[in-house]
């Protein structure tokens, strides 16, 4: 699998910074839980598009609100208060401290459930 660097960038991260954690591995997608799940990695590639990098994976988290910020390729709120969101990640660099932030604070808002 040519993402497979990216995707254990971001396990070794995850497991790192943030306690307990267990995965599901899927045929399409990774995911990550604490009392519920709180963040996957999708694999699939999505349709083509021109500004799409070549290889990359999907990294998705759930909040309770909308974060407003260019990386966050969709934000969809399936639920009142329950907001879905997708970032594309196609270098170990895009890794970073935001978007860790954001997957620890969706670690916490899914063991607050």
């Amino acid at each position: 699998m040519d993402v497979l660097p990216l995707f254990e960038a971001f396990e070794n991260k995850v497991e790192k910074e943030i306690p307990d954690v267990r995965l599901r591995v899927q045929s399409s997608q990774i995911s990550f839980y604490n009392r519920h799940m709180f963040s996957c990695i999708s694999f699939l590639k999505v349709k083509k598009k021109k500004d799409m990098p070549e290889k990359y994976i999907v990294v998705t988290f759930g909040l309770s609100h909308k974060v407003e910020s260019s990386r966050i390729a969709v934000a969809v709120e399936p639920y009142p208060n329950r907001w879905t969101h997708h970032v594309v990640v196609s270098k170990k660099e895009e890794i970073d401290d935001e978007l860790m932030d954001w997957i620890k604070e969706a670690a916490d808002f899914s063991a607050s459930k």
